[in-house]
């Protein structure tokens, strides 16, 4: 199904939601040590938040079937991408240079040059597993994309580099232009920020997809913090990808947590016309651009991730996104159940925002288990 622009009419829009309600490719049974982060604790179980669930129409009417699903989801995707603004046409083959190869351990290495829009390119890393392929693959956007190859000095934040190791191609990406608060946007855009790296996502599959040692059909996308909400956006607005882990960007919009600033001009708050203080919300630093339009209309992150199912996700969670935001990932597990999946939700928890071994190996067992 091409997906040439976020110009979508109807008929586009409910045929998008019916491929995205088709199953993933089948795997084996989950292991128990996975299923487990698919439950939510029993005193949240019944939690719903307030949260309006997925499954009523606009009008109020309920979804009760598959196929009024695919019109439901069809609505929910109209109305974000009318909020949010337009992208450029997807490029069907990103050119794709690269600049430099080498080996490394048990991979290949490559920088390269990425065209991320009709008009733009970025830098990057390939990491390519020895062998024949066709492998499995992860796009890992961050701030830059020396930490997710492994080539940076953070630790636990080299997705790629470790997905790798475990025989997936990867590819990593950082912010358009270098700056992640004055992100550099394509003269075609017509989008917030976070709906034009959610663009740059898509790209990035397309770029996957057309590399001879990637299995297409077998494309994840993962991301931490800035990187978790550009994968939560990518996987959401981009429905080829199979499966997605974003590790505490904020699930839910909150307005009492710091770091969960989907408010901010270079995430959904940009307006031409006005710069707010970045920081809370406030009288003097108020709501603006598309993010003040969601929460005046009664949009929620809960209906925005339901765009998902039944594609399996996992949520990586630290201080953003702690146990009781299962009152959220309740509702996408109802989504799921109609569809006839289960165990398509997953969470882990951790105490702190950075990313810690045993919540990354999770991680990396949650794409081995979907992907491999």
């Amino acid at each position: 199904m091409p997906h040439h622009a976020l110009r979508f009419h109807a008929a586009a829009l409910t045929a998008i939601a019916l491929s995205a309600a088709l199953p993933v490719t089948a795997v084996g049974p989950m292991p128990d040590s996975l299923r487990a982060f698919t439950q939510p604790p029993p005193e949240l179980a019944q939690e719903t938040g307030g949260y309006r669930s997925p499954l009523l129409f606009k009008d109020g009417s309920k979804v009760q079937t598959a196929n009024d699903w695919a019109r439901r989801r069809a609505e929910i995707l109209r109305d974000w991408t009318a909020i949010m603004g337009e992208w450029p046409p997807v490029l069907d083959k990103p050119a794709l240079e690269i600049l430099e190869t080498k080996p490394r351990e048990n991979f290949i290495q490559q920088k390269i040059r990425l065209q991320i829009a009709p008009d733009q390119k970025s830098d990057g890393w390939l990491l390519i597993p020895e062998g024949p392929g066709p492998f499995p693959a992860v796009f890992v956007p961050y701030y830059d994309p020396e930490t997710s190859a492994g080539l940076g000095a953070k630790p636990l934040r080299d997705f790629a580099y470790q997905l790798t190791k475990r025989g997936f191609v990867s590819l990593s990406i950082g912010s358009p232009g270098g700056d992640a608060r004055k992100p550099v946007l394509s003269a075609q855009a017509k989008c917030q920020p976070l709906s034009y790296l959610a663009y740059i996502a898509a790209n990035a599959w397309q770029a996957l997809a057309s590399l001879p040692q990637v299995d297409s059909k077998r494309i994840g996308i993962v991301g931490h913090s800035y990187g978790g909400k550009w994968s939560m956006f990518g996987a959401c607005l981009w429905d080829k990808y199979a499966c997605g882990v974003w590790s505490d960007p904020g699930i839910v919009f909150d307005e009492t947590r710091q770091s969960i600033n989907y408010q901010e001009p270079w995430y959904l708050g940009l307006d031409p016309t006005l710069t707010r203080r970045p920081g809370l919300i406030t009288t003097e630093s108020p709501r603006t651009g598309a993010y003040k339009t969601l929460i005046a209309q009664g949009h929620d992150l809960v209906e925005f991730q339901a765009l998902m199912a039944p594609r399996p996700f996992l949520v990586s969670g630290g201080a953003e996104d702690p146990p009781k935001r299962w009152a959220a990932l309740n509702h996408l597990r109802t989504v799921n159940h109609l569809l006839g999946h289960e165990d398509r939700v997953a969470m882990t928890n951790r105490e702190k925002h950075d990313p810690n071994p045993e919540s990354n190996d999770v991680i990396y067992r949650f794409f081995e288990h979907w992907l491999k």
